[in-house]
């Protein structure tokens, strides 16, 4: 099948969904994996034209990726999440890329995120190069449950034009989000075999902060690239607490008679 496949998972993600396939009308499939989804999401995006394959058991994003990836059939594979938006000059960026004839095999862009109503350009925060765009049978997901990458089979090229990611709309948002990845983030370290200590999770907590706030210069944002230092700094803290907790967890039941 020639042209795009676009990819994308979701759950419960309704409020994102209208928004993210409209800019995907250019795309020859459009593929969901829905886990659960209680929202009208799977209706949503099936009324939108996508194929939606609904999968109860949640594996961890790059797992639950690469059955999307499995399901695609364009020559090429275009992933993006249900909080990311393609501009009309990034698609047909895309479009024009993936026809040249010594094409690489993939190609990363910039992505440009809000956090709380405002585009972050500091911090570490831009242009966050991520690949997106590969060949098909190039490339798949890392199998990591959170913070998965794309692992490519050959060349990367570069886009320019930016993917627009509408993350941390709010404080409610911030914090729901700051308490999933940390825990996610604490079992991905645990399943390494990373240990840490109360000393070394506020250690690496105030390390965050600097490295956002003033090595990266996120004190250019203006008052919320503070608040994002600090919103970074916090996810580390109990990520590693997280950590830290479980294994005390496990060393007292190995003390209990």
């Amino acid at each position: 099948m020639p042209g795009v496949s676009a990819i994308l998972i979701t759950r419960n993600e309704q409020h994102n969904l209208a928004a993210c396939l409209e800019g995907l009308s250019w795309c020859a499939e459009i593929i969901v994996v829905d886990s659960g989804s209680t929202d009208g999401s799977v209706e949503l995006a099936r009324h939108l034209g996508a194929r939606v394959e609904s999968r109860e058991d949640w594996v961890g994003f790059g797992p639950q990726k690469n059955r999307a990836l499995d399901l695609a059939r364009g020559d090429w594979v275009f992933s993006i999440d249900a909080d990311e938006r393609v501009t009309p000059a990034l698609a047909e960026e895309i479009q024009s890329a993936v026809q040249r004839a010594d094409a690489p095999d993939a190609f990363s862009l910039p992505r440009l995120s809000s956090y709380c109503g405002q585009f972050m350009r500091h911090g570490g925060w831009y242009p966050d190069r991520v690949v997106r765009v590969f060949r098909r049978g190039k490339a798949r997901f890392s199998e990591d449950i959170v913070h998965e990458s794309v692992q490519v089979q050959g060349a990367v090229g570069q886009l320019h034009h930016n993917l627009l990611h509408i993350s941390y709309r709010s404080l409610d948002d911030v914090l729901e989000k700051m308490n999933r990845y940390s825990s996610a983030g604490a079992e991905k370290l645990a399943a390494r075999g990373r240990r840490t200590s109360l000393a070394t999770a506020l250690g690496k907590s105030l390390w965050a902060f600097i490295r956002t706030y003033l090595i990266r210069r996120g004190f250019l944002d203006g008052r919320l690239g503070f608040v994002l230092a600090c919103g970074i700094a916090h996810e580390t803290w109990y990520r590693y607490l997280k950590l830290w907790l479980a294994q005390r967890a496990i060393t007292d039941k190995k003390l209990s008679p």
